[in-house]
């Protein structure tokens, strides 16, 4: 059995597109709310929380919804066809408002660009769980981390990509001393990545055709399917069965593991650029290359953690990357205590933030759909990110009133703490590494 890696790198331009909107818009928004709109970190914080607020409803609602949902593109195009198309035609207008208010500043614009950002959310939360249920959709579940890496891979593509175009943007010899910058370029630079993105998909993955090779598989190979541990006896469709007492138990652990490590990482992720740029004194294309460094470690790794998790296991593999990861948080919080500006060195210290995370990303999603039914891949997708989006609601508004009311010190020991704890809760969890 091999992993059909063409099918699984085009399938994988969908999660290249969210990626890159989703690195642009952790990126910059924080740093327009906060430079042009004049908003403090707490305010900041709540804002950036709203799409995980709303990614709590939207995702698992429309991960069910595109699991019942047959049509002859398949169930998971025409969302990411109308998520994509809404989502481009609604950022155009995020840089616009954002001069607009620079020069001339109402309350008027305020509240639009707040409006706006609502929209975009919304329609962000209509496709993210179909699209990234499309792989499982049409990979066999021994080879999901493998089929998870290369898509994860994807998603690092499109996160450096915006990364990269930033780099060489808004370098600081064009920044510096600048009033206000006009990220009108980057954001078409984006739209056009999640179009040609979009057209890839539309005209490269016969969506049907795949998932109809991938049930027969599954009716051939009925020992891999965790609900078959239940009891039930009387013949009920796949769709109705319950998950064992066990297999549920390890399920909630799981993601209990999940939302700890995103609240975690995403502290970072949310304000590394604000911290970068407030205390360390570096331009916006200087903070992102650190992440920049950290996507470079993960491209490195994703294929690696794939097939060291056939090895080793989904979980070990995760534990792995857990405990790398805390402790990259906790040495990045000891350098802060002695020095007061960015060194070179700790450019090292990205690749293993991008090495952990890799290991973590290829392997978790996988474990959480192993626990399912090929009938609820969409739902379980909708779970996955339920708890990662829980702890991404919270995490932005705590760890922002942790900085605003203490200082910026705060911001690598709080990520470190969370990820510790999900090393705890993952040594419960006993099921959905592959058979």
């Amino acid at each position: 059995m091999k992993l059909n890696k063409k099918v699984t790198i085009l399938v994988g331009f969908a999660f290249l597109a969210i990626n890159a909107f989703w690195q642009m818009y952790d990126n910059l928004i924080p740093l327009i709310l906060k430079n042009t709109f004049n908003m403090n970190e707490t305010i900041t914080g709540v804002i950036m929380a709203a799409d995980n607020v709303l990614a709590l409803f939207l995702l698992p609602l429309f991960g069910s919804i595109s699991d019942r949902t047959n049509c002859r593109m398949g169930k998971r195009k025409p969302f990411i066809l109308f998520g994509t198309l809404a989502a481009v035609s609604l950022m155009t207008f995020i840089p616009i408002l954002d001069n607009s208010y620079y020069a001339v500043p109402s309350s008027a614009k305020l509240i639009g660009f707040i409006v706006l950002l609502g929209f975009i959310l919304i329609v962000m939360g209509t496709y993210r769980s179909p699209a990234v249920a499309l792989m499982p959709d049409v990979t066999p579940k021994p080879l999901r981390s493998k089929g998870n890496a290369v898509i994860n891979l994807m998603g690092a593509l499109g996160g450096i990509i915006y990364l990269v175009a930033t780099t060489f943007m808004y370098p600081k010899s064009k920044t510096e001393g600048l009033d206000h910058i006009n990220y009108q370029p980057i954001f078409t630079v984006v739209s056009i990545v999640m179009l040609v993105a979009l057209i890839i998909i539309l005209f490269f993955v016969n969506e049907p055709k795949l998932r109809a090779k991938q049930l027969e598989y599954e009716k051939a190979h009925p020992e891999q399917d965790l609900t078959s541990e239940s009891s039930c006896e009387d013949h009920l469709s796949v769709e109705k069965r319950k998950l064992p007492r066990a297999v549920k138990r390890s399920l909630i652990f799981l993601l209990l593991s999940v939302a700890l490590w995103f609240a975690g990482y995403n502290a970072v992720a949310t304000w590394f650029s604000t911290y970068a740029t407030t205390v360390w004194g570096m331009a916006l294309g200087d903070a992102n290359f650190c992440f920049t460094i950290a996507m470079a470690g993960a491209i490195v790794c994703y294929l690696p953690a794939g097939l060291v998790a056939g090895k080793i296991r989904r979980k070990k593999t995760i534990l792995l990357g857990v405990g790398l990861l805390a402790v990259c948080f906790g040495v990045a919080f000891v350098y802060t205590l002695f020095a007061s500006s960015f060194h070179p060195a700790l450019y090292a210290l990205f690749v293993l933030i991008g090495v952990a995370w890799a290991s973590i990303n290829v392997n978790s999603l996988p474990m959480v759909v192993e626990m399912c039914s090929g009938a609820e891949m969409g739902k379980f997708t909708g779970y996955y990110y339920t708890f990662s989006m829980a702890a991404q609601t919270a995490t932005p508004v705590l760890s922002g009133f942790l900085i605003s009311k203490l200082s910026y010190q705060t911001l690598f020991p709080y990520a470190a703490i969370f990820v510790a704890a999900s090393f705890m809760t993952m040594c419960f969890v006993r099921h959905g590494d592959s058979k």
